[in-house]
C-alpha cells in the first residue's frame, strides 16, 4: 500500500494519479496520520464500488458497537434486561 501526503496531492497531483492507476489504492496522509483512501475506479464501477464502500463501513460500525458492548460488559444482557434499557431510554427521549 503507498501513501502519500496531502501537500503531495496538491503540489503533485498528475504524479499521484498516475500513481493511483498502478497501485489501485492509495492512502492519503495529513501530519503522517491516515485520513482517506483514494481508490481507482471507473464509470462502470463508481455505483458498485459506493456499495462495497458503504457494506464494510456498516459492518465495521457493527464490529465497534459489538466491541463496545463486551468492553461494557452489556454483551451478556438478557432479553429482559435488554427490553428494560429500551423502555428506560424511550421514556427519557420523551422528557
Amino acid at each position: 500500500m503507498k501513501f502519500i501526503t496531502v501537500r503531495d496531492l496538491r503540489e503533485r497531483s498528475g504524479q499521484v494519479w498516475s500513481k493511483l492507476a498502478r497501485e489501485r489504492e492509495v492512502i492519503l496522509t495529513s501530519n503522517g496520520k491516515p485520513i482517506a483512501i483514494l481508490s481507482a475506479i471507473t464509470e462502470d464501477t463508481l455505483e458498485e464500488s459506493l456499495a462495497a464502500v458503504r457494506q464494510a463501513r456498516s459492518v465495521s460500525a457493527v464490529e465497534q458497537m459489538q466491541r463496545q458492548s463486551v468492553k461494557a460488559g452489556t454483551d451478556k444482557l438478557s432479553p429482559d434486561e435488554i427490553n428494560t434499557e429500551i423502555r428506560t431510554a424511550r421514556k427519557a427521549r420523551r422528557r
